[in-house]
């Protein structure tokens, strides 16, 4: 059972969510939240196993919440769910430590998919927000601005799940593309982040791209 916490200021949104939620048998809602002090109040009473945490909201904004709870809470994870996709939110969210990134735009299937993904360990981000996080480090890189240091070696399989992570599919998705099983897609992505040493879905767009494993252009991106 996934306990979730909801943190948004929009009533009719938290009822939406409530009526998804409630159709699933393996997702409690345990809580809801209307602005950032009281999702981390609440996060800290009930310790949810996901907060899906809103951006802009009063008091103190999800972005702030999000830092507070990963911090008090290591088990507790945050998928941000937001109406906004850019670059500069996103960065922010996936620096306080948020474990995905939604858009409120994505079908109820697309927000449970990327609720189980950061249940289960994973980093789901939309594909769309995935790409600008790709174009903005492009951009960095291209103007000197990011460090161009070297990494572990990974197997075939592990660059294979690696570009397509930094493209941005799901866990599910690249377990289609390959044939795999998406046990098996969990288990190369645990692998080569242990291998890299790193801790999210920037770290490792980061290291494609040093690596060459995806393209410094930036044109053929959404």
């Amino acid at each position: 059972m996934i306990r979730v916490l909801i943190a948004d200021d929009h009533a009719l949104f938290r009822d939406g969510l409530r009526a998804l939620f409630a159709d699933e048998e393996d997702i409690e809602l345990v809580g809801e939240a209307a602005n950032g002090e009281e999702a981390v109040l609440k996060a800290t009473e009930l310790k949810p196993d996901v907060v899906v945490m809103d951006i802009m909201m009063p008091v103190m904004n999800g972005i702030e919440a999000t830092r507070r709870i990963r911090t008090a809470l290591p088990d507790t994870k945050v998928l941000a769910l937001s109406m906004y996709d850019d670059e500069e939110y996103v960065q922010q969210m996936l620096t306080a430590d948020a474990s995905g990134y939604s858009l409120k735009r994505a079908t109820s299937d697309e927000l449970l998919r990327a609720l189980r993904e950061v249940a289960s360990g994973g980093m789901p981000l939309d594909p769309s927000v995935a790409a600008k996080v790709i174009k903005g480090y492009v951009r960095r890189v291209q103007q000197g601005d990011e460090d161009q240091t070297s990494a572990t070696e990974l197997t075939p399989r592990e660059l294979e799940v690696l570009r397509l992570v930094a493209e941005g599919l799901t866990n599910q998705a690249i377990a289609e593309r390959l044939g795999l099983s998406r046990r098996t897609v969990d288990a190369h992505r645990t692998n080569l982040m242990h291998k890299l040493d790193m801790h999210d879905v920037t770290d490792l767009v980061k290291y494609a791209l040093r690596r060459g494993i995806i393209s410094l252009d930036p044109d053929p991106l959404p």
